[in-house]
């Protein structure tokens, strides 16, 4: 069977890929191991425009986030899901001068579609924000999980479940075999496992775990709170909470080390104690030295290419850049310098 596209990896980043492939009229094929490490099946979902100890607009907001909405709506509509929620960020304040900083924002048009409120003032008895804090607007979470699932449906005879054998990958006239696939290009989007690519292996991944935790406990704001932890209300008093960063444990399992950080940073923000901790998940994100995704051709290898590294903001990134891959892929306009792999052609 001749394809257009063989896509490695069916997280984020490989279904919002092959999904405008799809669009685009190409015929596409999917290699997905189920029940590997997915760093997308356990990630928070969370797209918030202010992020970082400093609070700063994030990478590239004014591209990316006009992109967000619009896309996963798309995708609820062709696939009669539900997966996004729209929803304000409460970021409190840490002191007096991070307010009277965030008072100048509000008169600056570069934060205007991200700024809702700034409150000088503590919103709840049960929040340490005696300083107030900024409520952001054009946020909110995406349900990861019911996204690949109706997206699997979606994909149907497009979609093989099994593990990527790379030696299997061979090169016969112009076009990539695989089993009794043959095609146009191969595109890795499988996150960390690019890592052991004999085609990718010069790239600087930069794995991070992270883990996070789901809680019982009182207060549901109408609101995302985030500083130091995010608290993410999922309904009848569930809340998801993390999330840890470390690059240095890398075993993928749970730790009661970061259960502990990620319960007394809570404590510090939300002021109620925990009722029951329902769930404890970890995941290893496909992270990268400089934090900007990698995207492109490999430099010899002719029809082999990379979609991947898109680490903690995933959510955030994968929109915009996947239609700049489509753009790349189909109509060889130049990809942009900043997330281009060619950044590392000399690691080779």
């Amino acid at each position: 069977m001749e394809i257009d596209f063989l896509l490695i990896g069916q997280g984020l980043a490989g279904t919002a890929l092959a999904y405008r492939l799809k669009q685009a009229g190409k015929k596409i094929r999917i290699i997905d191991q189920p029940g590997a490490n997915n760093s997308s099946r356990v990630a928070a979902g969370l797209f918030n425009p202010v992020t970082g100890r400093k609070m700063v607009k994030t990478w590239r907001a004014d591209l990316l986030f006009p992109a967000i909405k619009p896309f996963y709506q798309e995708l609820e509509k062709v696939t009669g899901s539900k997966f996004l929620t729209e929803k304000a960020i409460y970021r409190p304040f840490l002191t007096i001068e991070e307010q009277n900083e965030w008072m100048g924002h509000s008169a600056d048009p570069g934060f205007e579609a991200y700024l809702e409120k700034i409150y000088s003032e503590s919103q709840s008895e049960f929040l340490k924000d005696p300083y107030g804090g900024v409520m952001l607007r054009n946020s909110g979470w995406l349900n990861i999980n019911n996204l690949l699932d109706a997206m699997t449906s979606y994909f149907k005879e497009e979609l093989i479940f099994e593990k990527f054998d790379e030696s299997l990958l061979l090169q016969e006239d112009g076009l990539w075999s695989y089993r009794d696939l043959r095609t146009k290009a191969v595109v890795y989007c499988n996150g960390l496992g690019a890592m052991d690519s004999k085609f990718f292996n010069f790239l600087p991944f930069a794995p991070v775990k992270g883990e996070i935790l789901e809680v019982k406990q009182e207060f549901t704001p109408d609101y995302v709170v985030n500083r130091g932890v995010f608290r993410v209300h999922l309904g009848n008093g569930v809340h998801r909470v993390g999330s840890t960063y470390t690059k240095h444990d890398l075993d993928v399992g749970a730790t009661n080390t970061a259960k502990t950080e990620i319960l007394g940073r809570l404590m510090d923000l939300v002021q109620l104690p925990v009722e029951e901790i329902i769930s404890h998940k970890t995941g290893i994100r496909p992270a990268t030295r400089d934090r900007k995704p990698f995207l492109g051709k490999h430099p010899t290898e002719v029809g082999v290419y990379i979609f991947n590294g898109f680490g903690a903001k995933g959510v955030s990134l994968v929109p915009y850049f996947s239609e700049h891959m489509v753009a790349y892929l189909l109509n060889n306009k130049a990809i942009d310098p900043e997330v281009g792999i060619a950044r590392y052609f000399n690691y080779i």
